[in-house]
């Protein structure tokens, strides 16, 4: 059994995680704090990804990053660098189709917080980096854990905007989901069902961990601790 398709599904989730982690969370702090009509527009433009089908995500990323369009062409002219039909070309798409559940759910967590712990913070002289790292983010780590869990399992099952940026290459750009649709569509039912369960498997084991260490933290804070 090849096992890239693994290899590769887990580096494009994790990689892809990491960056809506750093993006999901500045966009929510900074748009959860702007006024109610500018907030509105922009969660309809940065959540639509979430409601559009996968395809069209993919189709319209092929019209920004193909090697006939502006900035595809840019690229492959000045940097010899063709920007799909890469394995790393399914970040792009990855990355667009979960940002929204990252910028979500830091937004919810973003909002329940306690301001009061801020405007407490400010008064002993900490810096509003200080507060927002030591402060803000250990007292919003639940929202900000989900929405990366949750963004990671997404990442990892991506299918419509993967295959249509990056294709499907074995040993190339294969991931687990691009995968099980060529074993199906070649009637290879069974092998297919080997990557099906070898993504619930993973999917089980995040969850799992996300479940206790939240039970964790809620002994904690029943502890006092």
């Amino acid at each position: 059994m090849d096992w890239f398709p693994l290899y590769n599904s887990i580096r494009i989730a994790l990689i892809s995680t990491v960056i809506i982690f750093f993006l999901g969370i500045f966009a929510a702090y900074y748009i959860a704090k702007t006024p109610r009509l500018i907030k509105g527009v922009l969660d309809v433009f940065l959540t639509l990804p979430l409601v559009l089908p996968p395809t069209v995500v993919g189709w319209l990323l092929l019209r920004i990053l193909g090697p006939k369009r502006i900035i595809g062409s840019w690229f492959l002219e000045h940097l010899d660098l063709k920007l799909t039909m890469n394995w790393w070309s399914a970040i792009f798409a990855t990355t667009v189709v979960i940002f929204p559940l990252m910028y979500r759910t830091a937004r919810g967590a973003f909002e329940s917080f306690d301001e009061t712990l801020a405007y407490s913070a400010q008064s002993l002289g900490l810096s509003n980096t200080y507060i927002f790292w030591r402060v803000r983010m250990p007292y919003c780590r639940q929202g900000i854990l989900a929405g990366t869990v949750l963004a990671f399992a997404r990442a990892l099952g991506e299918y419509g905007a993967t295959s249509m940026i990056c294709g499907y290459t074995p040993g190339r750009t294969a991931t687990i989901s691009t995968t099980v649709y060529q074993l199906w569509r070649t009637n290879e039912d069974g092998s297919a069902m080997k990557w099906v369960l070898v993504n619930l498997a993973i999917s089980f084991v995040v969850l799992l961990a996300v479940n206790m260490l939240e039970k964790k933290n809620g002994s904690r804070r029943k502890g006092g601790i």
